[in-house]
């Protein structure tokens, strides 16, 4: 984990391995952006020009690395682009900061300090800084020591150590709560990512439990576990149906972090397919080896528990994780099979690849007994939803717009790429079943609004709700990008967290 400061250092007299500026997309070229001046000064006036005959133009995500200016204590000056400059009197918007900082963070992976000279004209913008950085150092190494030659080893590069943030306030109450806010929210999104990345031999619905329960003791946060026995007893179907074929049994995990100054409850249910192989439905070859990443809906509320508890927001937050893996065995549940949900509805399943809903369906249901204000599920549920937006957006439904809208704004505040999607009731009909209350497929086009649709079906009457389909952002299989590595990337964390800030300070609903 990169450690965040707030410093007063200048940057000449910092002892780091490098100091970090901005430069921005200008008219006539390259722009040194405010927060290096001094840098700038180091040069003449030429650091814009030097720059450019670098190949420098202050693109978005653009990393050039210059010797440092004689006098300084760091051997290296890194520039970052920031993209376009903004209008004479705006500054750069916070997304552009935490893109930035996160692509230099990549750029020094194995170096031990980095002093970041980036524009921050107020507190917001130092906690974009932070955030960024904070993310952009992300690596995931657990499996990578092992029987490693001591000179590889030697030779690897782990994550940027420190970030020193310069040209802010360290003793400003503002600043010192955003840097920590920072600290807390990607210490805890990293570590869905590393939940996410886990391969699912070491990862399964118990170990995923057991680490719940590991954080819920160290933050404070209340952990129940139903294992198969208590899920059969208690009559959830859904889960339990899903579950049948691995050897390793399914978990229903609540986390309930709760404030004495709350006036609001918000339920999060994550979908958490430690591995989805399509059951009996099998996967066809080319789309089983990133199946990991089906428990990140999971991981995401997981994250956003214990963030919220980290950062004592008033706000009760409980989270559900439907934790299963769905295997082709024996006992494996079959297409026509019908299953009684915890609701009790019946199911009939017509495709074991759509396991998501069904094990959303009973969390859903489980957690409306509470009468929480709202509820907001997460879930890589489905491809439709990937074809639709692609890898970068997630989508949301709800039965209410105005809370939909309401998320897609906290998700644009957080940095976060989501899309408004419909639930046209037509498409309900589709799902019908000469068998059972409902089945878990219907209509092909629109399949991820479907998917929707039937969630809707299991969240109890009057109750606000919204589902997150992150199908395509929560495993970027690309190259790294600003502040997103390869492999999981915490998608939803964001949004999740500042809903809950916002329902702490009572600005939503």
């Amino acid at each position: 984990m990169t450690a965040l400061t707030l410093s007063t250092a200048a940057a000449s007299g910092l002892r780091a391995d490098a100091i970090v500026v901005g430069v921005a997309k200008g008219p006539k070229g390259p722009v040194v952006a405010p927060g290096a001046e001094a840098v700038d000064k180091a040069y003449d006036g030429g650091l814009a020009g030097i720059l450019e005959t670098l190949g420098a133009s202050g693109s978005e995500g653009e990393v050039t690395k210059l010797p440092a200016p004689s006098g300084f204590k760091a051997p290296v000056v890194l520039a970052v682009g920031l993209g376009a400059a903004p209008e004479k009197g705006d500054g750069f918007d916070t997304e552009a900061l935490r893109r930035a900082a996160g692509a230099a963070a990549r750029a020094l992976a194995g170096a031990k300090k980095a002093g970041f000279a980036l524009p921050v004209a107020d507190a917001a913008d130092a906690g974009a800084v932070a955030e960024g950085a904070g993310l952009g150092g992300y690596s995931f190494d657990a499996y990578k020591d092992s029987g490693r030659s001591k000179d590889a080893a030697k030779n690897a590069k782990g994550p940027l150590g420190e970030v020193a943030l310069l040209g802010v306030k360290p003793r400003d109450a503002a600043y010192k709560a955003a840097v920590a806010r920072a600290t807390a929210l990607t210490a805890e999104l990293n570590r869905a990512r590393d939940l996410v990345n886990t391969p699912p031999n070491d990862l399964n619905p118990e170990s995923f439990a057991a680490v719940a329960t590991a954080a819920g003791k160290e933050h404070g946060i209340k952990v129940q576990v139903l294992d198969e026995k208590a899920l059969a007893k208690g009559g959830y179907g859904g889960i339990l149906g899903v579950g049948a074929g691995s050897a390793a049994g399914p978990r229903l995990v609540k986390l309930s972090y709760t404030s004495s100054k709350a006036k609001k409850h918000l339920a999060f249910v994550g979908k958490g397919i430690t591995y989805d192989s399509g059951g009996i439905s099998l996967k066809p070859a080319g789309h089983n080896e990133t199946m990991k990443c089906d428990m990140a809906g999971a991981a995401a509320v997981f994250a956003a528990v214990v963030t919220a508890a980290r950062l004592g927001l008033d706000v009760n937050v409980t989270g559900w994780l439907a934790l299963a893996e769905n295997m082709p065995s024996g006992s494996a549940t079959r297409p026509g099979d019908v299953l009684r949900m915890y609701s009790g509805k019946t199911v009939e399943v017509l495709n074991t690849d759509a396991e998501g809903r069904l094990v959303l369906a009973d969390a859903l249901w489980k957690a409306s007994e509470a009468k929480p204000d709202a509820i907001v599920d997460v879930a890589t549920l489905t491809g439709a939803m990937v074809l639709a937006l692609g890898n970068r957006t997630f989508g949301v439904m709800a039965n209410d717009d105005a809370f939909r809208a309401a998320i897609v704004d906290a998700a644009e505040e957080a940095g976060e790429e989501s899309w408004p999607m419909p639930l046209p009731e037509h498409l309900r009909k589709g799902m019908d079943s000469p068998t059972a209350d409902i089945a878990n497929m219907g209509e092909r086009m629109g399949g991820g609004l479907v998917a929707g649709l039937f969630l809707r079906e299991f969240v109890g009457e009057g109750i606000t709700w919204a589902h997150l389909d992150i199908a395509g952002p929560a495993f970027n299989e690309a190259g790294p990008f600003g502040y997103t590595p390869k492999g999981g990337t915490g998608s939803a964390v964001r949004t999740l967290v500042r809903l809950a800030e916002l329902t702490a300070a009572g600005d939503l609903g």
